[in-house]
Protein backbone atom coordinates (compact mmCIF):
# COMPACT_ATOMS: atom_id res chain seq x y z
CA UNK A 1 0.00 0.00 0.00
CA UNK A 2 1.02 3.46 -0.79
CA UNK A 3 -0.02 6.96 -0.71
CA UNK A 4 1.42 7.60 -4.35
CA UNK A 5 -0.93 9.83 -6.39
CA UNK A 6 -3.24 8.18 -8.56
CA UNK A 7 -3.46 11.35 -11.18
CA UNK A 8 -0.84 10.82 -13.67
CA UNK A 9 2.50 13.37 -13.57
CA UNK A 10 1.03 14.40 -10.11
CA UNK A 11 3.48 13.97 -6.94
CA UNK A 12 1.02 13.60 -4.16
CA UNK A 13 1.79 15.08 -0.90
CA UNK A 14 -0.01 14.28 2.52
CA UNK A 15 -1.77 16.68 4.42
CA UNK A 16 -1.64 16.63 8.34
CA UNK A 17 -3.78 13.42 8.45
CA UNK A 18 -4.75 10.75 11.73
CA UNK A 19 -3.88 7.39 12.15
CA UNK A 20 -5.61 5.16 14.57
CA UNK A 21 -3.14 2.48 14.76
CA UNK A 22 -0.90 4.49 16.73
CA UNK A 23 -1.59 3.94 20.11
CA UNK A 24 -2.64 7.35 20.63
CA UNK A 25 1.34 8.52 20.38
CA UNK A 26 1.98 11.61 19.34
CA UNK A 27 3.10 11.56 15.91
CA UNK A 28 5.12 13.88 13.51
CA UNK A 29 2.83 15.93 11.48
CA UNK A 30 3.11 15.56 7.51
CA UNK A 31 4.79 11.57 8.33
CA UNK A 32 4.15 9.47 5.52
CA UNK A 33 2.75 5.72 6.69
CA UNK A 34 5.54 3.08 6.69
CA UNK A 35 4.99 1.12 3.51
CA UNK A 36 6.69 -2.16 4.79
CA UNK A 37 3.97 -2.15 8.02
CA UNK A 38 1.11 -1.93 5.01
CA UNK A 39 -0.41 -4.99 4.00
CA UNK A 40 0.95 -6.16 0.07
CA UNK A 41 -1.24 -7.73 -2.69
CA UNK A 42 -0.37 -10.39 -4.17
CA UNK A 43 0.13 -10.65 -8.20
CA UNK A 44 -3.44 -12.87 -8.44
CA UNK A 45 -5.25 -10.15 -6.37
CA UNK A 46 -3.81 -7.63 -8.91
CA UNK A 47 -5.08 -9.62 -11.64
CA UNK A 48 -8.59 -9.43 -10.26
CA UNK A 49 -8.47 -5.99 -8.85
CA UNK A 50 -7.65 -5.29 -12.94
CA UNK A 51 -10.70 -7.18 -14.19
CA UNK A 52 -12.87 -5.54 -11.58
CA UNK A 53 -11.89 -2.35 -12.20
CA UNK A 54 -12.47 -2.45 -15.71
CA UNK A 55 -16.03 -4.06 -15.38
CA UNK A 56 -16.70 -0.92 -12.91
CA UNK A 57 -15.28 1.28 -15.76
CA UNK A 58 -17.72 -0.47 -18.31
CA UNK A 59 -20.79 0.38 -16.03
CA UNK A 60 -19.70 3.77 -15.44
CA UNK A 61 -19.05 4.86 -19.20
CA UNK A 62 -22.60 3.58 -20.08
CA UNK A 63 -24.45 5.45 -17.31
CA UNK A 64 -22.77 8.51 -18.33
CA UNK A 65 -22.87 8.31 -21.88
CA UNK A 66 -26.58 8.20 -21.27
CA UNK A 67 -26.58 10.97 -19.11
CA UNK A 68 -24.71 13.11 -21.56
CA UNK A 69 -27.05 12.35 -24.48
CA UNK A 70 -30.10 12.78 -21.94
CA UNK A 71 -27.98 16.27 -21.42
CA UNK A 72 -27.44 17.28 -25.09
CA UNK A 73 -31.52 16.55 -25.75
CA UNK A 74 -32.44 18.93 -23.00
CA UNK A 75 -29.87 21.86 -23.41
CA UNK A 76 -31.77 23.66 -26.14
CA UNK A 77 -34.80 23.74 -23.60
CA UNK A 78 -33.09 24.36 -20.15
CA UNK A 79 -29.43 25.92 -20.72
CA UNK A 80 -28.97 25.43 -16.76
CA UNK A 81 -28.15 21.51 -17.71
CA UNK A 82 -24.55 21.48 -18.20
CA UNK A 83 -23.73 25.50 -18.07
CA UNK A 84 -25.86 26.74 -15.78
CA UNK A 85 -26.08 30.58 -14.75
CA UNK A 86 -24.77 31.08 -11.18
CA UNK A 87 -27.38 32.10 -8.72
CA UNK A 88 -25.39 34.27 -6.36
CA UNK A 89 -27.85 34.60 -3.84
CA UNK A 90 -28.39 30.77 -3.28
CA UNK A 91 -28.39 29.94 -0.15
CA UNK A 92 -28.80 33.22 1.40
CA UNK A 93 -31.62 33.59 4.40
CA UNK A 94 -33.14 36.68 3.58
CA UNK A 95 -35.79 36.65 6.92
CA UNK A 96 -32.34 36.62 8.92
CA UNK A 97 -31.05 40.08 10.46
CA UNK A 98 -28.27 39.15 12.15
CA UNK A 99 -25.28 40.12 10.74
CA UNK A 100 -22.75 36.95 9.46
CA UNK A 101 -20.15 37.86 11.90
CA UNK A 102 -22.36 37.11 14.73
CA UNK A 103 -23.40 33.91 13.59
CA UNK A 104 -22.09 30.86 15.09
CA UNK A 105 -19.33 29.57 12.88
CA UNK A 106 -19.34 25.92 11.47
CA UNK A 107 -15.86 24.00 13.37
CA UNK A 108 -13.98 20.93 13.80
CA UNK A 109 -13.82 19.73 17.42
CA UNK A 110 -10.03 19.15 17.61
CA UNK A 111 -10.52 16.12 19.30
CA UNK A 112 -12.07 13.00 17.59
CA UNK A 113 -14.23 9.93 19.51
CA UNK A 114 -13.01 6.81 19.46
CA UNK A 115 -13.84 2.98 20.94
CA UNK A 116 -10.42 1.26 21.61
CA UNK A 117 -9.73 -1.55 19.58
CA UNK A 118 -9.56 -3.62 22.17
CA UNK A 119 -12.72 -5.86 22.52
CA UNK A 120 -11.16 -8.15 25.59
CA UNK A 121 -10.25 -6.88 28.64
CA UNK A 122 -10.76 -4.16 31.03
CA UNK A 123 -10.10 -1.94 28.28
CA UNK A 124 -13.05 -3.60 26.02
CA UNK A 125 -15.41 -0.81 24.76
CA UNK A 126 -13.53 2.12 26.28
CA UNK A 127 -14.09 5.40 24.60
CA UNK A 128 -11.04 7.79 24.28
CA UNK A 129 -10.31 10.85 22.50
CA UNK A 130 -7.62 11.36 19.80
CA UNK A 131 -6.44 14.79 18.89
CA UNK A 132 -6.75 15.10 15.23
CA UNK A 133 -3.03 16.40 14.70
CA UNK A 134 -2.38 12.60 16.04
CA UNK A 135 -4.22 10.78 12.74
CA UNK A 136 -1.63 10.35 9.61
CA UNK A 137 -4.08 7.64 7.85
CA UNK A 138 -6.63 10.45 6.72
CA UNK A 139 -5.41 10.99 3.62
CA UNK A 140 -5.22 7.49 2.31
CA UNK A 141 -9.00 6.60 0.32
CA UNK A 142 -9.25 3.07 -1.06
CA UNK A 143 -10.71 2.48 -4.82
CA UNK A 144 -14.06 0.59 -4.93
CA UNK A 145 -13.75 -2.74 -6.93
CA UNK A 146 -16.65 -4.92 -7.58
CA UNK A 147 -17.72 -8.42 -9.35
CA UNK A 148 -19.90 -8.74 -12.63
CA UNK A 149 -23.32 -9.57 -13.01
CA UNK A 150 -26.08 -9.18 -15.86
CA UNK A 151 -28.44 -6.48 -16.54
CA UNK A 152 -32.06 -7.39 -15.11
CA UNK A 153 -35.55 -6.33 -16.93
CA UNK A 154 -36.81 -3.58 -16.15
CA UNK A 155 -40.51 -3.97 -14.07
CA UNK A 156 -42.80 -1.36 -12.68
CA UNK A 157 -44.76 -2.83 -9.91
CA UNK A 158 -47.32 -0.95 -7.30
CA UNK A 159 -49.17 -2.37 -3.97
CA UNK A 160 -51.46 -0.75 -2.17
CA UNK A 161 -51.32 1.20 1.49
CA UNK A 162 -48.82 -0.30 3.39
CA UNK A 163 -50.64 -2.56 6.21
CA UNK A 164 -50.76 -0.70 10.09
CA UNK A 165 -47.95 -1.89 12.09
CA UNK A 166 -45.51 -3.78 9.47
CA UNK A 167 -42.78 -1.04 9.68
CA UNK A 168 -43.07 -2.07 13.88
CA UNK A 169 -42.39 -5.20 12.99
CA UNK A 170 -38.95 -4.64 11.16
CA UNK A 171 -37.68 -2.51 13.66
CA UNK A 172 -38.53 -4.93 16.24
CA UNK A 173 -36.65 -7.25 14.78
CA UNK A 174 -33.58 -5.50 13.85
CA UNK A 175 -33.07 -2.35 15.73
CA UNK A 176 -30.48 -4.59 18.31
CA UNK A 177 -27.73 -2.59 18.58
CA UNK A 178 -26.61 -5.24 21.47
CA UNK A 179 -27.58 -8.57 20.41
CA UNK A 180 -28.55 -8.69 16.53
CA UNK A 181 -27.40 -11.80 14.90
CA UNK A 182 -27.71 -12.29 11.02
CA UNK A 183 -29.83 -15.15 10.51
CA UNK A 184 -27.79 -18.72 10.05
CA UNK A 185 -29.99 -19.93 7.32
CA UNK A 186 -29.34 -16.65 5.59
CA UNK A 187 -32.92 -16.06 4.76
CA UNK A 188 -35.03 -12.91 4.67
CA UNK A 189 -37.42 -12.56 7.02
CA UNK A 190 -39.58 -10.35 4.81
CA UNK A 191 -41.58 -11.77 1.70
CA UNK A 192 -42.08 -9.62 -1.50
CA UNK A 193 -45.63 -9.05 -0.58
CA UNK A 194 -44.29 -7.22 2.40
CA UNK A 195 -41.16 -5.67 1.10
CA UNK A 196 -43.51 -3.97 -1.63
CA UNK A 197 -45.75 -2.33 1.41
CA UNK A 198 -42.70 -1.23 3.06
CA UNK A 199 -41.45 0.70 0.15
CA UNK A 200 -44.74 1.92 -0.93
CA UNK A 201 -45.31 3.92 2.36
CA UNK A 202 -41.82 5.25 2.44
CA UNK A 203 -42.12 5.89 -0.72
CA UNK A 204 -45.43 8.54 0.27
CA UNK A 205 -43.08 10.53 2.76
CA UNK A 206 -40.19 10.87 -0.20
CA UNK A 207 -42.56 12.00 -2.42
CA UNK A 208 -43.25 15.11 -0.55
CA UNK A 209 -39.67 15.67 0.72
CA UNK A 210 -37.55 18.47 -1.53
CA UNK A 211 -35.26 17.68 -3.77
CA UNK A 212 -33.16 19.71 -0.92
CA UNK A 213 -34.25 18.80 2.48
CA UNK A 214 -33.85 21.82 4.99
CA UNK A 215 -32.65 20.70 8.35
CA UNK A 216 -31.58 22.25 11.64
CA UNK A 217 -28.90 21.28 14.10
CA UNK A 218 -27.87 18.67 16.15
CA UNK A 219 -27.61 16.36 13.38
CA UNK A 220 -25.66 12.31 13.67
CA UNK A 221 -24.93 12.35 10.11
CA UNK A 222 -23.62 8.81 8.36
CA UNK A 223 -21.50 7.88 4.95
CA UNK A 224 -21.49 4.59 3.31
CA UNK A 225 -23.03 1.52 5.14
CA UNK A 226 -22.90 -0.98 1.82
CA UNK A 227 -24.62 -3.03 3.95
CA UNK A 228 -22.30 -3.85 6.50
CA UNK A 229 -25.38 -4.10 9.07
CA UNK A 230 -23.06 -5.10 12.05
CA UNK A 231 -21.18 -1.83 11.42
CA UNK A 232 -24.55 0.41 11.36
CA UNK A 233 -25.24 -1.85 15.45
CA UNK A 234 -22.08 -1.07 16.30
CA UNK A 235 -22.20 3.12 15.90
CA UNK A 236 -26.17 2.51 17.23
CA UNK A 237 -24.48 0.90 19.99
CA UNK A 238 -21.54 3.20 20.86
CA UNK A 239 -23.09 6.48 19.76
CA UNK A 240 -26.81 6.27 20.21
CA UNK A 241 -29.16 4.76 18.41
CA UNK A 242 -32.72 5.97 16.86
CA UNK A 243 -35.82 5.38 19.22
CA UNK A 244 -37.22 6.80 22.06
CA UNK A 245 -34.91 4.34 24.49
CA UNK A 246 -32.26 6.20 22.38
CA UNK A 247 -31.64 9.62 21.36
CA UNK A 248 -33.98 10.57 18.39
CA UNK A 249 -35.95 12.65 20.71
CA UNK A 250 -33.54 15.11 20.31
CA UNK A 251 -31.14 14.69 17.70
CA UNK A 252 -31.85 13.87 13.79
CA UNK A 253 -30.34 11.26 11.60
CA UNK A 254 -28.75 12.04 8.30
CA UNK A 255 -27.23 9.21 6.12
CA UNK A 256 -25.61 9.86 2.81
CA UNK A 257 -26.68 7.09 0.47
CA UNK A 258 -24.77 3.80 -0.73
CA UNK A 259 -26.75 1.75 1.55
CA UNK A 260 -26.82 -1.59 -0.55
CA UNK A 261 -24.30 -3.67 -2.81
CA UNK A 262 -20.81 -5.43 -1.69
CA UNK A 263 -21.85 -6.49 2.34
CA UNK A 264 -23.88 -8.84 2.76
CA UNK A 265 -26.62 -7.88 4.51
CA UNK A 266 -28.23 -5.29 2.32
CA UNK A 267 -31.87 -6.20 2.58
CA UNK A 268 -31.35 -5.72 6.32
CA UNK A 269 -29.46 -2.25 6.25
CA UNK A 270 -32.24 -0.69 3.70
CA UNK A 271 -35.21 -2.08 5.52
CA UNK A 272 -34.24 -0.71 8.87
CA UNK A 273 -33.58 2.39 7.58
CA UNK A 274 -36.55 2.53 5.26
CA UNK A 275 -38.57 1.23 8.74
CA UNK A 276 -37.22 4.44 10.74
CA UNK A 277 -38.17 6.60 8.39
CA UNK A 278 -41.63 5.48 8.30
CA UNK A 279 -41.47 5.62 12.17
CA UNK A 280 -39.70 8.89 12.41
CA UNK A 281 -40.41 10.65 9.21
CA UNK A 282 -39.58 14.07 10.77
CA UNK A 283 -36.21 12.78 12.04
CA UNK A 284 -34.58 10.28 10.04
CA UNK A 285 -33.74 11.10 6.69
CA UNK A 286 -32.13 9.61 3.48
CA UNK A 287 -30.62 10.64 0.40
CA UNK A 288 -29.24 8.87 -2.42
CA UNK A 289 -25.70 7.30 -3.40
CA UNK A 290 -24.86 6.10 -6.76
CA UNK A 291 -25.42 2.72 -5.57
CA UNK A 292 -29.06 3.41 -4.77
CA UNK A 293 -29.27 2.86 -9.13
CA UNK A 294 -30.99 -0.11 -10.55
CA UNK A 295 -27.99 -0.12 -13.41
CA UNK A 296 -25.98 -0.09 -10.67
CA UNK A 297 -26.83 -2.62 -8.10
CA UNK A 298 -27.87 -4.87 -10.47
CA UNK A 299 -23.78 -5.37 -11.10
CA UNK A 300 -22.38 -4.90 -7.48
CA UNK A 301 -24.35 -7.26 -5.47
CA UNK A 302 -27.89 -6.06 -4.25
CA UNK A 303 -29.70 -7.60 -6.81
CA UNK A 304 -27.89 -11.14 -6.43
CA UNK A 305 -28.11 -10.86 -2.63
CA UNK A 306 -32.24 -10.33 -2.88
CA UNK A 307 -32.42 -13.40 -5.20
CA UNK A 308 -30.06 -15.85 -2.60
CA UNK A 309 -32.14 -14.60 -0.23
CA UNK A 310 -35.34 -14.17 -1.41
CA UNK A 311 -35.86 -16.66 -4.31
CA UNK A 312 -35.29 -16.08 -7.71
CA UNK A 313 -38.93 -14.87 -8.68
CA UNK A 314 -39.21 -12.82 -5.17
CA UNK A 315 -35.79 -11.53 -4.70
CA UNK A 316 -36.85 -9.83 -8.55
CA UNK A 317 -39.80 -8.34 -8.07
CA UNK A 318 -38.10 -6.99 -3.91
CA UNK A 319 -35.29 -5.52 -6.02
CA UNK A 320 -37.25 -4.05 -8.78
CA UNK A 321 -39.45 -2.63 -6.26
CA UNK A 322 -36.58 -1.10 -3.78
CA UNK A 323 -35.19 0.40 -7.08
CA UNK A 324 -38.21 2.52 -8.19
CA UNK A 325 -37.98 3.91 -4.28
CA UNK A 326 -34.38 4.99 -4.77
CA UNK A 327 -35.73 7.12 -7.46
CA UNK A 328 -37.53 8.97 -5.13
CA UNK A 329 -34.76 9.84 -2.49
CA UNK A 330 -33.76 13.25 -1.98
CA UNK A 331 -30.61 14.07 -3.21
CA UNK A 332 -28.80 16.69 -0.92
CA UNK A 333 -29.52 18.35 2.53
CA UNK A 334 -28.72 21.66 3.86
CA UNK A 335 -28.69 22.07 7.55
CA UNK A 336 -29.29 25.77 8.70
CA UNK A 337 -27.99 27.02 5.90
CA UNK A 338 -24.91 26.84 6.56
CA UNK A 339 -23.33 22.94 5.57
CA UNK A 340 -24.50 21.34 2.67
CA UNK A 341 -24.81 17.33 2.54
CA UNK A 342 -24.50 14.93 -0.63
CA UNK A 343 -23.13 11.70 -1.65
CA UNK A 344 -20.86 12.66 -4.26
CA UNK A 345 -19.89 16.07 -4.75
CA UNK A 346 -20.09 19.40 -6.98
CA UNK A 347 -18.41 17.96 -9.89
CA UNK A 348 -17.83 20.27 -12.92
CA UNK A 349 -21.42 21.23 -13.08
CA UNK A 350 -22.41 22.11 -10.08
CA UNK A 351 -22.47 25.95 -9.08
CA UNK A 352 -25.29 27.00 -6.94
CA UNK A 353 -27.71 24.85 -5.05
CA UNK A 354 -30.53 25.93 -6.86
CA UNK A 355 -29.63 23.40 -9.71
CA UNK A 356 -29.78 20.67 -7.46
CA UNK A 357 -33.05 21.20 -6.25
CA UNK A 358 -34.38 21.94 -9.97
CA UNK A 359 -33.74 18.07 -10.19
CA UNK A 360 -37.37 16.82 -10.26
CA UNK A 361 -38.03 13.06 -9.05
CA UNK A 362 -38.49 10.24 -9.82
CA UNK A 363 -35.47 10.19 -11.52
CA UNK A 364 -33.18 7.43 -12.56
CA UNK A 365 -29.71 7.17 -14.08
CA UNK A 366 -30.01 6.80 -17.45
CA UNK A 367 -32.11 9.82 -17.97
CA UNK A 368 -30.36 11.71 -15.74
CA UNK A 369 -28.21 15.19 -16.57
CA UNK A 370 -24.69 15.44 -16.01
CA UNK A 371 -25.73 17.55 -12.48
CA UNK A 372 -27.14 13.99 -11.15
CA UNK A 373 -24.17 12.60 -12.67
CA UNK A 374 -21.55 14.93 -10.69
CA UNK A 375 -23.70 15.05 -7.60
CA UNK A 376 -23.63 11.07 -6.80
CA UNK A 377 -20.25 10.32 -8.44
CA UNK A 378 -17.64 12.99 -9.15
CA UNK A 379 -14.99 13.10 -6.32
CA UNK A 380 -12.40 15.40 -4.72
CA UNK A 381 -8.72 15.55 -6.08
CA UNK A 382 -6.68 13.87 -3.79
CA UNK A 383 -5.26 16.86 -2.13
CA UNK A 384 -5.26 20.07 -1.47
CA UNK A 385 -2.32 20.85 -4.10
CA UNK A 386 -4.28 19.26 -6.73
CA UNK A 387 -6.77 22.24 -8.41
CA UNK A 388 -9.17 22.04 -11.23
CA UNK A 389 -10.89 19.47 -13.30
CA UNK A 390 -9.19 16.02 -13.47
CA UNK A 391 -10.18 13.37 -14.54
CA UNK A 392 -11.52 10.24 -12.36
CA UNK A 393 -10.28 7.20 -12.17
CA UNK A 394 -13.73 5.49 -11.56
CA UNK A 395 -14.57 5.57 -15.37
CA UNK A 396 -14.81 7.50 -18.63
CA UNK A 397 -16.71 11.02 -17.97
CA UNK A 398 -16.27 11.42 -14.31
CA UNK A 399 -14.33 13.92 -12.95
CA UNK A 400 -12.56 15.21 -9.73
CA UNK A 401 -12.86 18.67 -8.33
CA UNK A 402 -9.81 20.68 -6.86
CA UNK A 403 -9.69 22.29 -3.26
CA UNK A 404 -10.28 26.10 -5.86
CA UNK A 405 -13.72 24.59 -6.95
CA UNK A 406 -15.02 24.00 -2.90
CA UNK A 407 -13.82 27.35 -2.05
CA UNK A 408 -15.72 28.89 -4.61
CA UNK A 409 -19.04 27.23 -4.63
CA UNK A 410 -19.46 27.62 -0.38
CA UNK A 411 -18.23 31.45 -1.21
CA UNK A 412 -20.78 31.74 -3.98
CA UNK A 413 -23.74 29.86 -2.12
CA UNK A 414 -22.92 31.72 1.49
CA UNK A 415 -22.30 28.05 2.82
CA UNK A 416 -19.27 26.77 5.01
CA UNK A 417 -18.85 23.25 4.69
CA UNK A 418 -19.76 20.53 2.54
CA UNK A 419 -19.94 17.18 4.05
CA UNK A 420 -19.77 14.12 0.90
CA UNK A 421 -19.60 10.29 1.43
CA UNK A 422 -18.96 7.79 -1.89
CA UNK A 423 -14.99 7.08 -1.36
CA UNK A 424 -13.40 4.75 1.55
CA UNK A 425 -11.52 6.64 3.45
CA UNK A 426 -8.64 5.11 6.24
CA UNK A 427 -10.12 6.99 9.63
CA UNK A 428 -13.44 6.95 8.64
CA UNK A 429 -13.24 10.70 7.66
CA UNK A 430 -10.95 12.73 5.74
CA UNK A 431 -10.37 16.78 5.60
CA UNK A 432 -10.10 18.91 2.23
CA UNK A 433 -9.91 22.19 1.12
CA UNK A 434 -8.29 23.51 4.39
CA UNK A 435 -11.35 21.97 6.28
CA UNK A 436 -14.41 22.95 3.82
CA UNK A 437 -14.73 19.47 2.61
CA UNK A 438 -15.01 16.50 4.86
CA UNK A 439 -15.47 12.88 3.58
CA UNK A 440 -17.15 10.74 5.65
CA UNK A 441 -17.61 6.55 5.31
CA UNK A 442 -19.03 4.37 8.79
CA UNK A 443 -18.25 1.30 7.07
CA UNK A 444 -15.00 -0.96 8.65
CA UNK A 445 -13.24 -2.91 6.65
CA UNK A 446 -14.36 -2.40 3.20
CA UNK A 447 -14.70 -5.50 1.40
CA UNK A 448 -13.36 -7.32 3.98
CA UNK A 449 -9.71 -6.06 3.27
CA UNK A 450 -9.38 -2.67 3.67
CA UNK A 451 -8.85 -2.34 6.99
CA UNK A 452 -10.19 1.14 7.49
CA UNK A 453 -12.27 2.74 10.66
CA UNK A 454 -15.39 3.85 10.34
CA UNK A 455 -16.92 7.34 11.43
CA UNK A 456 -19.98 9.45 11.52
CA UNK A 457 -19.94 13.26 12.55
CA UNK A 458 -22.17 14.68 15.31
CA UNK A 459 -23.05 18.16 14.38
CA UNK A 460 -24.15 19.90 17.88
CA UNK A 461 -26.42 23.17 17.82
CA UNK A 462 -23.17 24.72 17.90
CA UNK A 463 -21.96 23.48 14.68
CA UNK A 464 -19.27 22.30 16.49
CA UNK A 465 -18.49 18.82 14.58
CA UNK A 466 -17.59 15.78 16.69
CA UNK A 467 -15.88 12.99 14.34
CA UNK A 468 -17.05 9.38 15.95
CA UNK A 469 -15.23 6.26 14.93
CA UNK A 470 -15.47 2.66 15.68
CA UNK A 471 -12.17 0.34 14.59
CA UNK A 472 -12.75 -2.94 12.11
CA UNK A 473 -13.52 -5.79 14.30
CA UNK A 474 -10.62 -8.13 14.80
CA UNK A 475 -10.54 -11.94 13.31
CA UNK A 476 -11.62 -14.90 15.63
CA UNK A 477 -8.20 -15.54 18.01
CA UNK A 478 -8.70 -19.23 16.76
CA UNK A 479 -9.41 -20.93 13.54
CA UNK A 480 -13.03 -20.99 12.49
CA UNK A 481 -12.69 -24.70 12.79
CA UNK A 482 -11.65 -24.63 16.25
CA UNK A 483 -12.99 -21.75 18.02
CA UNK A 484 -15.73 -22.55 20.11
CA UNK A 485 -17.09 -18.83 19.91
CA UNK A 486 -16.91 -18.53 16.23
CA UNK A 487 -20.60 -17.55 14.77
CA UNK A 488 -21.24 -16.35 11.74
CA UNK A 489 -21.33 -12.56 12.17
CA UNK A 490 -17.62 -12.90 12.81
CA UNK A 491 -16.44 -14.00 9.16
CA UNK A 492 -19.35 -12.76 6.72
CA UNK A 493 -16.88 -10.26 5.45
CA UNK A 494 -14.25 -12.70 5.48
CA UNK A 495 -16.09 -14.65 3.27
CA UNK A 496 -17.32 -11.85 1.11
CA UNK A 497 -13.69 -10.96 0.72
CA UNK A 498 -12.99 -14.43 -0.79
CA UNK A 499 -15.82 -13.73 -3.30
CA UNK A 500 -14.87 -10.29 -4.55
CA UNK A 501 -11.29 -8.79 -5.39
CA UNK A 502 -9.27 -6.64 -2.59
CA UNK A 503 -9.92 -3.22 -2.55
CA UNK A 504 -6.02 -1.45 -2.55
CA UNK A 505 -5.53 1.90 -0.90
CA UNK A 506 -5.94 4.73 -3.03
CA UNK A 507 -2.86 5.75 -5.06
CA UNK A 508 -1.55 2.51 -5.80
CA UNK A 509 0.96 2.67 -8.19
CA UNK A 510 -0.05 1.09 -11.43
CA UNK A 511 2.03 1.53 -14.97
CA UNK A 512 0.15 3.92 -16.94
CA UNK A 513 0.79 2.37 -20.34
CA UNK A 514 -0.93 -1.04 -18.48
CA UNK A 515 -4.45 -0.65 -20.62
CA UNK A 516 -6.84 -2.47 -17.34
CA UNK A 517 -4.51 -0.80 -14.66
CA UNK A 518 -6.89 2.17 -13.40
CA UNK A 519 -4.21 4.38 -14.15
CA UNK A 520 -5.19 3.81 -17.89
CA UNK A 521 -8.69 3.89 -17.06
Amino acid sequence: MSNSGSVPSVNYKPNQNVNLDSQFAEQPLNKKPDSASSASVDQKSIEMLTQASAAEAEAVSAVWRAAREASAENISDDGDSESPIIDETSGADDSSDVPDSLEPGVRLHPRAVVVAKETVGNLGGLVRQLSLDQFENESRRMYPTNVEQTYPPKKFLNRQKSPEGLHKKVISLLLRPRNWKPPANRRFFLDSYEVGELCHAAEQIFRQEPTVLQLKAPVKVFGDLHGQFGDLMRLFDEYGFPSTAGDITYIDYLFLGDYVDRGQHSLETITLLLALKIENPENIHLIRGNHEAADINALFGFRLECIERMGESDGIWAWTRFNQLFNYLPLAALIEKKIICMHGGIGRSINSVDQIEKLERPINMDVGSIVLMDLLWSDPTENDSIEGLRPNARGPGLVTFGPDRVTEFCKRNKLQLIIRAHECVMDGFERFAQGQLITLFSATNYCGTANNAGAILVIGRGFVIVPKLIHPLPPPLQSPESSPEHVLEDTWMQELNIQRPPTPTRGRPQSANDRSSLAYI
